[in-house]
């Protein structure tokens, strides 16, 4: 993608099913865990590199031992820094002692993050400070084993301020105004009313406390605890938590917006953002890694007893289809195929941009997430040149001269690789025009092979967000091969309006698509449409979330997507260019084509999920107009 955008964030959850001992014998470490941890979160790192962090818990720790381990890091890689950090604990055993190394019982006893339930996170910061703090996963700590708390997550609520109310009406005061800190300390409430609500109940039935004590640990109904945390919700999220006891679970949205697999044997419990990190981590087949379903919490008990339960009652699948066309790794099998259909389905409309000349057209990419669809755009001109093949020699009935011959059978895309993506660039100097030009060279390309003044170059990107990088850097620097025409083409559909459930696009003025159509209506006399639109907005936000309609859409409404696009074509051409630029965009239509169980569309269509993604875009749409540069939500 030219333009970075951040998703936010890779979960990987652990639960070892038999003792330490066990794995130390089949596997030959002790360590067996902290090394899958370390796996399945270097094999998400995709998903974030602002931050990291790890926690782990001992199963049946006596009192006055510690149980629970967590360090967080911000280093510039984080995984290695964090398992770095882990690592230094075992050096002096290995020197001194190396026996203990195979000593399980010993080194849970002795040697922190030695457990049974690990929970790692990667973090992209969309919002807020970048500071350890915000890492995940967070704790809320107690001296009641059972009112331990460790989550961490890949989620946003659109409705933070309503569910800081109700944290005050039950009597909280939380530290800061967050949607993590206030999903920490709701799951945190209704877990500590459980533990009372079990207290009491075996209390009068006579135990003491000790034996109360480990009564609630068995008796802690997950399900239930998450039902009441979660009623309110509103976005997407994974969410995965461990109880001090050592329950565990991983919680989906109802809408599936935000991606959760796991892998569940007689050893192991394996969870993550991700498939192929599972399968790649533990050797495991394609079909038997499973997606948690929305509105469903995987639920590991102390006990290793593993259920999937119903939370919330699952909505119309809207599973986020920027998850197929840029954050999740393209190894998985689906998501490899659906990239690749995304650029096949838009052949059509490039050969008819090109006039169907494949002699002087050149086709390449802009890297690095876009090679996939490429590949899907390349096999797609080449079925259209075989179907051309064959109704040639159909139509002439074998009436073929040897050149014409030659001619027909040498029909082939011209493919070359013409953007590079050299390693990034340090823009340390802070001067605006110096910074620009170092901005420009992030990108090169490869000289002598466009045919000056004569070829059309085609170049597929993943999407168009801000359409920066582009005018700053790739279009100038294709243009010094001379071609007589760019087309910049988009696998993605014009994203026209802000996420709210995870994803680092929440101002409107960021979005060229939505700077194209504000153009277009100040040009065209419309200018009234914005402030009618103004005041809709403005008054929705006095609405209850549920009663809001998403008004931004009617600012697209007087004009067509090829409209849209020949005005953001106009934004991103750079002047002195030589060559005339287009930009093509995928149909929403082909989207849902390419990305059939991923329908999640609303930044593309405006078409949201829940209602407070409704209230999300009018507060965007408000914000943009009174020039606050404020997150809207």
């Amino acid at each position: 993608m030219s333009d970075q955008i951040k998703h936010e964030c890779g979960i990987a959850f652990i639960r070892l099913l038999k003792p330490l001992s066990y794995y130390q014998e089949k596997y030959g470490t002790a360590l067996f865990g902290l090394n899958k941890l370390y796996l399945l979160m270097e094999k998400q790192h995709n998903r974030g590199q602002d931050g990291a962090g790890i926690a782990t818990i001992k199963l049946d720790v006596k009192p006055g031992h510690r149980y629970i381990s967590r360090y967080r890091s911000m280093a510039q890689n984080a995984v290695a820094d964090i398992f770095g950090y882990v690592q230094n604990k075992f050096v002096n055993i290995q020197n001194e002692k190396p026996e203990l190394m195979k000593d399980a019982e010993w080194l849970k006893a002795n040697v922190s993050f030695i457990g049974e339930v690990l929970l790692g996170h990667l973090r992209y910061g969309t919002h807020g400070q970048n500071s350890i703090e915000n890492c995940h996963p967070f704790l809320r700590q107690n001296n009641w084993m059972t009112r331990n708390l460790v989550i961490a997550g890949n989620f946003n609520m659109t409705n933070v301020d309503e569910l800081l109310e109700q944290l005050y009406e039950l009597g909280q005061h939380p530290k800061e105004q967050a949607d993590t800190v206030t999903v920490l300390e709701k799951i945190g409430h209704f877990l500590d009313d459980e533990n009372q609500d079990l207290f009491d109940a075996y209390k009068k039935e006579g135990l003491d406390n000790v034996a109360i004590t480990h009564r609630i640990s068995e008796g802690l109904n997950i399900a239930n605890i998450l039902r009441r945390s979660a009623k309110t919700w509103d976005g997407g999220y994974a969410i995965s938590g461990i109880v001090g006891n050592g329950d565990a679970f991983i919680l989906r949205d109802p809408a599936g917006i935000r991606p959760a697999f796991y892998y569940a044997d007689d050893e192991i419990v394996v969870a993550a953002s991700e498939r192929p990190a599972i399968q790649t981590a533990f050797n495991i087949p394609f079909r038997d890694v499973q997606e948690i379903k929305p509105g469903h919490a995987l639920i590991v008990k102390k006990n290793g007893k593993v259920t999937e339960e119903m939370i919330r009652e699952p909505l119309e699948k809207r599973a986020c289809s920027f998850e197929r066309i840029y954050f999740s790794r393209g190894s998985d099998a689906d998501i490899y195929k659906e990239r690749k259909r995304l650029g096949e389905l838009l052949c059509p409309q490039i050969l008819n941009t090109v006039n169907y000349d494949f002699k002087n057209t050149v086709f390449s990419f802009i890297p690095n997430t876009a090679e996939v669809s490429f590949y899907g755009m390349v096999e797609g001109l080449h079925k259209h040149i075989r179907q051309v093949q064959k109704d040639t020699l159909l139509g002439k009935q074998g009436q073929v001269d040897d050149v014409e011959l030659d001619e027909l059978l040498s029909m082939s895309p011209r493919v070359e690789k013409l953007a590079i993506k050299d390693v990034k660039l340090r823009t340390f100097i802070t001067q605006d025009a110096d910074r620009n030009d170092m901005v420009a060279h992030v990108y090169d390309t490869t000289y002598g092979v466009i045919k000056n003044h004569a070829d059309t170059l085609v170049a597929i990107d993943d999407s168009i967000v801000r359409g920066t990088t582009l005018k700053q850097s790739i279009i100038k620097i294709i243009d010094r091969l001379h071609p007589v025409k760019i087309i910049i083409v988009s696998s993605a559909p014009q994203i026209r309006y802000p996420d709210c459930y995870g994803i680092d696009m929440s101002k409107m003025g960021e979005f060229v698509a939505f700077e194209a159509a504000i153009q277009l209506l100040r040009e065209r006399g419309m200018e009234h449409i914005i402030d009618e639109v103004y005041a809709k907005c403005k008054a929705s936000l006095q609405l209850p979330k549920e009663e809001i309609v998403n008004h931004v859409k009617e600012i697209y409404e007087p004009f067509s997507q090829e409209e849209i696009s020949a005005q953001i074509t106009k934004i991103i051409t750079p002047e002195g260019i030589n060559a005339k630029v287009e930009v093509i965009y995928q149909t929403l239509d082909n989207l849902h084509i390419a990305c059939p169980g991923h329908t999640g569309d609303w930044y593309f269509s405006g078409n949201y999920p829940t209602p407070g993604g409704n209230k999300v875009v009018n507060k965007a749409f408000v914000n943009w107009k009174e020039g606050s540069n404020k997150r809207a939500y």
